[in-house]
């Protein structure tokens, strides 16, 4: 056996060898469509090397048209085959550019079987048997070349310009090692074969077909690259591994428990620690329904519309809910995760985590408990500065009702009674006892020891019971009271006596910061409205006292910080405390003049369809934790 003969079949056997390890490969992975594109290319290569070894030791004209006509048929599978590796691998090159390679190629092997011998020749008229490499004799053809050949050649010249395009994408890109191996590869071996195929064609050199010898070279560019990327990926696979062991080692000790919903076959799968926060057993098979199972029945369907909502728009899955173990233990829970879709936008997967916020919730219970107490003590401190207005306010309508009950026994002693005046009486002593009414309703409202309430209200009328149950205080102080309601305010939504608190406090501070001011000068101004570019309620209150110095704006409304000798140092802590649990904010600034005005703002309560819109415009932001 010839040297020859054994370096083309030791090369036909590298590229099957190939061929069949890439296939496995793509048998295993099918959505690697790259290995099975380069599988291609080794068994066209494979084949290319078989023919052009026939090629070689070619002993008639016939003979050698007949398998160059044949080799037709690997070149056409190496060029498509290679079109679709860069456009699958490098995701570059342009696509009509790529379809016009594979129809030109397409169209020179149709070609090539409507001419004899084949497109390259229309007449070989000899072979010459040369001397090459060693002293083997091998054949070269001696004919007249085909004009159509030109067809073939412009497939050739097309796939160059298109590994070159494709070459100038991803050095673009940035991904300039990949451009140069793969791209520049390709197309140096690629640009050597069709030269030297084009020059033995042409007859410009009288050697024999070399193309297998470029063709390695393709295959081992391209080999090289998805060798790579396999090493890659194991080596991934392995990080991958640790990384999981060490993320469930990191969820294990802070409580948190992952999962993954498979959507398509209804199974959910839980680390072990997701199952004993959920009390299931450890082989226990899970599915959606045996999860919401375990929630409180309060709690399924406001679970229920947040996976809805996360599979229908793709937003993020946030919920907390209560969980019921089977011994009958409450915990709270607070899930978070996010869809994965196919290709054609449907969900799949679901993938997240369940963090156990029992101790959080009771935490925020008792300081929820412990902020309504300290509401209470303030509230109950603040009344007690209003003690003597709120005698008087009393007073008023308790000595109207005395008046008029003596006033109608000495009308009925004297036996002279006129009905009317009777009535009228009556009337004024009814009149008063509901004046009176109001005033003991409105300081119960205030003084009521309870959990906070949460209502629909609107704030102007909070202002006008503020205003009411300390007007005689402020006409005592000599306070000219001011208002700036704007009409048909949005409602908001919070607890009136505390939103009443907050206010009240704001209303006597401003008054005792204008306790040294003359009659004239003691206004105060209380408005409302819609701030500026956003949905919320404003409620200011200005008064023409002295103004809080700039470095101590924000150290007011820290707790036991007061200006007063008898004050707590509680009222704008707890006033801040208040507004922030209605999430609003409040804020102080000094007048230009004299002064200052503090400031409250709290978020107008939406419609239903308010919501609806304002929950699109949310998801539509963010794209979808």
């Amino acid at each position: 056996m010839s040297w020859i003969t054994v370096v083309w079949s030791m090369n036909g056997a590298a590229c099957l060898t190939l061929a069949a390890f890439y296939f496995v490969l793509w048998c295993n992975q099918r959505k690697s469509w790259m290995h099975l594109a380069f599988s291609g290319s080794a068994v066209a290569g494979a084949a290319l090397t078989g023919f052009e070894l026939a090629l070689l030791r070619a002993q008639t004209t016939e003979q050698y048209g007949a398998i160059l006509r044949w080799a037709q048929l690997p070149v056409w599978g190496l060029v498509v085959s290679l079109v679709v590796f860069v456009r699958l691998y490098l995701r570059a090159g342009r696509p009509w550019l790529a379809w016009t390679v594979c129809c030109v190629r397409t169209l020179a092997l149709i070609l090539n079987f409507l001419f004899i011998p084949n497109l390259s020749y229309r007449e070989i008229t000899s072979l010459r048997q040369v001397s090459w490499w060693g002293g083997e004799t091998v054949s070269v053809p001696v004919g007249v070349t085909n004009p159509w050949i030109l067809v073939a050649q412009l497939s050739s010249l097309l796939l160059i310009v298109f590994l070159i395009d494709a070459t100038i994408t991803v050095w673009r890109q940035g991904d300039r090692k990949r451009a140069l191996r793969v791209g520049g590869g390709l197309s140096l071996f690629s640009l050597i074969a069709v030269g030297q195929a084009l020059l033995v064609v042409w007859g410009i050199i009288q050697v024999p077909f070399l193309v297998c010898f470029a063709l390695l070279g393709l295959l081992a560019v391209m080999g090289y690259e998805l060798c790579s990327d396999v090493f890659r990926a194991a080596q991934l696979a392995r990080e991958l591994e640790a990384s999981d062991k060490r993320l469930n080692l990191a969820a294990d000790s802070a409580d948190v428990g992952l999962w993954e919903w498979d959507i398509v076959r209804n199974e959910i799968w839980i680390t072990d620690r997701g199952r004993s926060l959920f009390g299931f057993a450890a082989s226990e098979k899970l599915d959606f329904d045996r999860f919401r199972s375990r929630l409180h029945p309060e709690d399924r369907e406001s679970v229920l519309n947040a996976v809805e909502n996360s599979l229908r728009t793709g937003a993020e899955y946030r919920s907390e809910y209560r969980v019921v173990l089977p011994n009958g233990q409450l915990r709270w829970m607070a899930g978070r995760g996010h869809v994965e879709c196919n290709g054609d936008g449907q969900p799949v997967r679901m993938r997240g985590a369940s963090l156990d916020i029992t101790k959080h919730k009771q935490a925020e219970e008792e300081a929820a408990r412990q902020r309504n107490e300290m509401a209470h003590l303030s509230r109950v401190f603040t009344l007690g500065e209003l003690s003597g207005s709120i005698a008087h306010e009393l007073s008023l309508p308790l000595s109207a009702i005395l008046s008029n009950a003596q006033a109608a026994q000495r009308v009925l002693a004297n036996g002279k009674a006129e009905l009317a005046d009777i009535r009228e009486m009556l009337y004024d002593i009814v009149s008063e006892d509901k004046r009176a009414s109001e005033v003991i309703r409105r300081l119960g409202f205030l003084l009521k020891k309870g959990e906070v309430q949460q209502h629909c209200l609107s704030i102007n009328g909070v202002v006008e019971d503020v205003l009411n149950l300390v007007r005689s205080d402020l006409v005592n102080q000599k306070v000219t009271v001011d208002t700036d309601l704007t009409r048909n305010l949005p409602t908001v939504t919070g607890d009136p006596v505390q939103l009443q608190q907050v206010l009240l406090n704001l209303v006597v501070n401003a008054c005792d910061a204008m306790a040294g001011c003359k009659a004239p000068e003691c206004m105060l101004l209380i408005r409302t409205g819609i701030e500026n570019g956003s949905r919320t309620v404003i409620v200011s209150v200005t008064d023409h006292g002295t103004s809080v110095p700039e470095e101590k704006l924000e150290e007011i409304f820290e707790p036991f910080f007061t200006t007063k000798q008898t004050g707590m140092g509680l009222g704008l802590s707890v006033c801040r405390t208040i507004i922030a649990a209605h999430r609003g904010k409040l804020w102080a600034t000094n007048n230009p003049d004299c002064g200052a005005t503090f400031q409250f703002s709290l978020p107008i309560r939406a419609t239903n369809g308010q919501a609806q819109m304002i929950n699109n415009r949310t998801i539509a932001n963010n794209g979808l934790d």
